[in-house]
């Protein structure tokens, strides 16, 4: 199995979300990352999709949503030309020993310390997915009292756009 990463222009109307998610379903997929949001067309949203499946089932499924009504553009995005990121919220045990080097390796990834109380930190870090779990691995020892990570999103690079034919 390996991982696809689905990028879909849809419409803005209840229910579709679930039926793009019964369709990975019923298929017996498990969506292992997912993240809709607005895009740049005002009543269209962009949902990314990670997916761990052969290639062939996978075009069957790709068909499938091209079908439903409110689908207007999929799209499989290919890590090497797409630009990926996470975004982790981790709250950190700390005491007044081990707060500095919380502080430190939060430094050394380039993340933020956004919250602060006597025995916790909270720390925000975006970046893909390698990033994120070195981060997590380096701050485990110290004790993650809660975790709260959004589904992978992703754009090609270039100056293509997904809302390319759909604004003309």
């Amino acid at each position: 199995m390996s991982k696809h990463i689905l990028s879909l222009l849809v419409e803005d109307k209840p229910g579709l979300l679930t039926r793009v998610a019964g369709l990975f379903a019923r298929r017996g997929f498990n969506i292992a990352s997912l993240a809709v949001g607005a895009s740049e067309v005002e009543g269209l949203s962009r949902m990314t999709v990670v997916v761990d499946v052969d290639d062939f089932p996978l075009e069957q499924v790709t068909k499938q949503l091209n079908k439903l009504v409110n689908v207007i553009k999929i799209v499989e995005l290919e890590p090497a030309s797409a630009v990926e990121r996470e975004h982790v919220l981790v709250k950190v045990r700390v005491d007044k020993q081990t707060r500095s080097e919380v502080i430190e390796a939060v430094n050394l990834f380039r993340a933020r310390v956004v919250d602060v109380a006597p025995d916790s930190l909270v720390v925000e870090t975006t970046g893909d997915s390698g990033k994120v779990s070195a981060l997590l691995r380096m701050l485990e020892p110290y004790g993650i009292r809660e975790l709260v990570q959004s589904g992978l999103i992703a754009v090609g690079r270039g100056p293509k756009s997904i809302t390319e034919r759909v604004l003309r």
